[in-house]
Parts: structure tokens; sequence; C-alpha cells
């Protein structure tokens, strides 16, 4: 279980970084991890590593609007679980007293509103800023970014995303929240294993370790800063490969709806 922070005390204080790993399903994060496939988000994550949480969306769209409104995965236990952010509503059971309330339509421009610099790394087609659709999301932020070689095609989408970020960190001397929507995952990822056609379980985990090996480049950006960060890292869904022949997400099976979360503090 994750450990519980007083919002309020870390928001002003703390950069702030949102990382959704698109379309990671849990069961292949948790087998990663306990195997020593993904040392660094290992490390970053602690040895009890990811909690299994439930997503509030099948598909990334819904999912990323509940997250920026402040409802990220739910703990997969019942009870009312307190959350970290809210954007302020009326009748809410899980925001308490740690929890940083905004009035704001979304979390992000409550941030903005705090001082933060917000900045948006895209991935999928959801960020890509190229249809109205596209662009709700990223619109939220001050500053977003999308090409095609942070998106689902380049098998080294990781690389430039972090890149970037690396370029948006130095650009600023606020506090900064940065969200990343990692790509890699998401189909196709079958360029991740040498001579693999097709999409499964194997080349999912093998983008899964892709993903790792870039996380120390983004540490290191992190550690430049002159503040600690808040990490939030988690998939906003998983997705079936023939499991109960399903196939895909945008569907209510466990393999899509459990997912990876850890969120912590990185102060080198």
């Amino acid at each position: 279980m994750a450990v519980t922070f007083d919002m309020n005390q870390i928001v002003g204080t703390h950069d702030i970084l949102m990382m959704t790993l698109d379309t990671l399903r849990w069961d292949v994060a948790d087998e990663l991890h306990h195997s020593g496939r993904t040392p660094n988000l290992s490390a970053l994550i602690g040895a009890g590593g990811w909690e299994r949480r439930h997503t509030p969306a099948s598909f990334t769209f819904a999912a990323h609007q509940a997250f920026f409104a402040g409802f990220l995965p739910t703990p997969a236990t019942p009870g009312a679980h307190p959350r970290l952010f809210a954007a302020h509503f009326l009748g809410s059971a899980t925001t308490v007293e740690t929890t940083r309330v905004f009035q704001t339509p979304n979390i992000v421009e409550g941030l903005a509103q705090e001082g933060y610099h917000t900045a948006c790394i895209g991935g999928v087609g959801f960020f890509n800023n190229q249809t109205e659709l596209g662009s709700v999301l990223p619109n939220m932020f001050t500053e977003a970014h999308w090409s095609p070689e942070l998106g689902v095609t380049n098998s080294s989408s990781t690389e430039a995303q972090f890149e970037l970020a690396d370029e948006i960190s130095k650009r600023t001397d606020d506090e900064l929240f940065l969200f990343i929507n990692v790509s890699a995952l998401h189909q196709p990822n079958c360029h991740y294993v040498p001579g693999a056609s097709r999409d499964n379980i194997e080349t999912h985990a093998a983008a899964l370790e892709y993903v790792d090996s870039c996380v120390p480049a983004l540490l290191e950006t992190l550690a430049r800063r002159a503040r600690p960060t808040f990490f939030m890292i988690f998939a906003d869904h998983g997705t079936a490969y023939g499991e109960d022949g399903f196939h895909g997400h945008r569907l209510a099976h466990p393999t899509v709806m459990h997912v990876p979360y850890a969120h912590g503090i990185f102060a080198p």
C-alpha cells in the first residue's frame, strides 16, 4: 500500500511528476519487478513493488479526464480511499484533510494557479493536438508537445520524451508539474522483440524493459532541479492479448482494469 502524504505540504515545495505508462498491464509490471527485469523502476518505487489498483476508465481519453480531475487509480481493496488531489466537487467522499483541493475544473489548472509551470509531453493520439479531440487534454497545460517521434510508432519514443523533459526542466525555475504519457507500451510494441511481427504479452514486457532502460535519464533531469519531486507513476489501463477471447482495451476485462501504481518522493 502506498504511503499517505499531506498534499497541502507537497504543493508549493516539490516539483510534481505524473507519468502514465500507457496500456501497461498490472500482471506484467508485477512480474518484471519481482524477476528483476526493471531494475530502474524498481529502485524508484521501492522493494514492495507496484500496488495493484483499479483504473477509473478502460481507455486513454476517459482515464486521463478522470486523472486530471483528481481521480487517480483506486486501491483494489474495499473502502473509501482518500485522494491526493481534487477539483472541488460537492459531496465528495474521498476528499480529506490531506487532499489538495483546487477551485478549478482540473488539477492542472489548479497547480498553475499555485505558480507551477505545467507541461505535457504527449504520447498516444489523444495528445497529438491534431484534432479538436486530440487537443482537449493538452490544452489544459501551459505548454504541450506531441510529434510522431514521441508516438507509438517510434521504437525510441521514450528516449525522445525524456530528452524533451530535460529541455523543459532547464527552461523554468518555477515549480514544475510535468506530465508524460509514455507511449512505448501501446500497440504496436512488437518492434521491441527482434523478429516479432505481432504484439503479444512478451513484446509488451519487452516494451516495459525498454522504458525501464530510459529511466536513469529522467532521474538525472529531476536530480538537477532545485527541489525534490513528488512522483506518481501508473498505467491508465491495461490491454488484453486473447484472455477469455478478448483483445485490446476499452473493455472491462481484469487485464484492462487492473493497473500498476506507485507514488513517492524522489529526493537525490
